[in-house]
């Protein structure tokens, strides 16, 4: 594993995910009074727990959409993390993570971080306001070309068009971006607004 440091106090990494065959990306935010992890999936090696050490604070989980809860459980025992997820996945978080705690868009979560609902009702899309950075799961992928793109209609429930997923992502375009941290493919990490309003221009 290697903690790529974005900024000071922003780190993304990548970690094998036995089930989806793939590298993966995590993100860990220190805030002023929280060590913020989103998604994360420890690796075989403890360079996760050296850094939950260095920094020092109370550890929280941010789950993006129960497919994400990956390591939480984990984390939650290793270093008594909370571990947070959007209502909308509360049960299927839960048999993952049983000690996770539910929010709402909009509640106020620890560092200072902000959920922004999506059309996709059970998955939310973090916004670390401190690095400009947007913080997907599913919803938003990286693409060929340095970009981000919508994910395939096929991973949206049966209601649920390409149309209103990308309606609904609509208000990340009135933050100043800079950052599009997604999970699956490259992230962005400059210029995120413009990669924002490709993929969100239909």
């Amino acid at each position: 594993m290697e903690l790529r440091e974005l900024r000071p106090g922003l780190w993304r990494w990548t970690a094998f995910h036995p089930e989806w065959r793939q590298e993966v990306g995590s993100v860990a935010y220190a805030a002023d009074e929280h060590l913020v992890l989103v998604d994360p999936l420890l690796p075989s090696d403890d360079a996760l727990d050296t850094l939950v050490r260095w920094i020092g604070k109370p550890v929280t989980v941010l789950v993006t959409i129960f497919w994400h809860t990956r390591s939480a459980d984990v984390v939650a025992r290793r270093h008594g993390a909370r571990v947070l997820g959007p209502s909308g996945g509360k049960a299927a978080v839960r048999r993952r993570a049983p000690t996770m705690e539910a929010f709402r868009p909009g509640d106020a979560l620890p560092g200072g971080v902000e959920a922004f609902a999506t059309a996709r009702g059970s998955e939310v899309v973090y916004w670390l306001g401190a690095h400009r950075a947007v913080v997907p799961g599913d919803v938003l992928l990286g693409d060929a070309d340095g970009g981000v793109r919508l994910c395939p209609r096929s991973w949206l429930p049966e209601t649920t068009t390409l149309e209103r997923l990308r309606e609904s992502l609509l208000p990340l375009l009135d933050l100043p971006v800079s950052r599009v941290l997604v999970s699956h493919g490259e992230p962005v990490t400059r210029n995120g607004r413009v990669a924002l309003e490709r993929a969100l221009s239909g």
